[in-house]
């Protein structure tokens, strides 16, 4: 019995065809694993088609998972699953919790028959390019949290253009790519303005950047804003046995450093969102409670994981800015 047919005028793509057949050969059984399938060759003599649109229906089986490629030899059955329609490569910077609420909220909406692999560079160049090599070619999507690391998108542009997503940070050179993302810049900026009521009894903004990991637009939104109402500001690497500076308001990316500043205020006696203010930024259930509550500037990631499973989903390619916004507590 032939495991491939290919009907001329039947209404379907030949190359869609020949992934029916072989969908259809392995749920009867008549393949099973690690057992090869028909040449490329043969098929192509046998049906009057050309390489390519057979190399495209082995390639989307082997992107799904179904098949795999031993150079030379031939194609063989990876896996049983055919129900598996979209195989997605993702690759975070790093696992924290406001990370997780994106990776669930991608997942529940991201809908039946899709495998999604999860793996994290954790902002190291070299195991971000083992990632992206690895990878290349195994999956039906790739969505990439690029970070600020350099020399990203030279290796970004060996994937195929058309199943590549860029995720939480974008920039210029990434610009081709659709994208759900955050304009830190922008939502820095808007923040701080949101809540300059509270912030007017602060006499000095002090924010803990220290730039490996965090985004330069958080920076350049704080400065920005400092400068366009003349407000007292000091940019700082880290907080090290730093004194709390009574009337300071203290702008925290980095948790580590929140942490600090928070054990120091309790050393030097000192009342937060009196003595001294706190905005953190990225929300966490954990920030609700801590010191009464945490003021936090943070996108939504919640609906950051939906949106990107909403472009999956309908194929959209576009450039979506993730919504921002302040949520004040009693550290301001």
């Amino acid at each position: 019995m032939k495991i491939v047919n290919v009907h001329k005028n039947k209404g379907v793509p030949k190359y869609r065809q020949i992934i029916f057949s072989i969908e259809k050969a392995i749920e009867e059984g008549l393949l099973k694993k690690d057992e090869k399938l028909p040449s490329i060759n043969k098929i192509c003599l046998d049906f009057s088609l050309s390489r390519d649109t057979v190399l495209l229906a082995y390639d989307e089986l082997k992107k799904r998972g179904i098949v795999y490629a031993i150079p030379g030899k031939g194609y063989y059955v990876k896996s049983l699953e055919t129900n598996i329609k979209q195989k997605i490569f993702l690759l975070f910077d790093e696992l924290n919790s406001f990370k997780e609420d994106l990776y669930n909220s991608f997942l529940e909406n991201i809908g039946k028959n899709v495998q999604v692999d999860i793996f994290f560079h954790h902002f190291n160049i070299q195991v971000f390019q083992k990632l992206i090599n690895d990878s290349n070619g195994n999956y039906t999507k790739y969505i990439i949290m690029p970070t600020n690391l350099v020399g990203v998108p030279s290796m970004i542009e060996t994937l195929p253009a058309n199943e590549v997503i860029i995720l939480d940070q974008t920039n210029e050179e990434l610009k081709l790519y659709p994208a759900i993302y955050q304009n830190h810049k922008k939502d820095i900026f808007e923040g701080l303005d949101k809540g300059k009521t509270r912030l007017d009894k602060y006499k000095k903004f002090i924010m803990i950047f220290p730039g490996f990991r965090e985004p330069l637009g958080m920076k350049v939104g704080f400065e920005n804003f400092c400068n366009e109402h003349h407000i007292d500001y000091v940019i700082i690497n880290e907080f090290t046995n730093n004194e709390i500076t009574i009337g300071g308001v203290y702008i925290i990316p980095n948790d580590r450093d929140l942490v600090k500043v928070i054990e120091k205020a309790r050393q030097q006696n000192l009342k937060l969102g009196t003595d001294f203010g706190i905005i953190s930024y990225n929300e966490t259930p954990l920030k609700k409670v801590v010191s009464n509550g945490i003021t936090t500037i943070s996108t939504d990631f919640t609906a950051m994981g939906r949106l990107l499973a909403q472009m999956i989903l309908t194929g959209k390619k576009e450039q979506i800015e993730n919504r921002s916004a302040l949520i004040i507590r009693n550290s301001l």
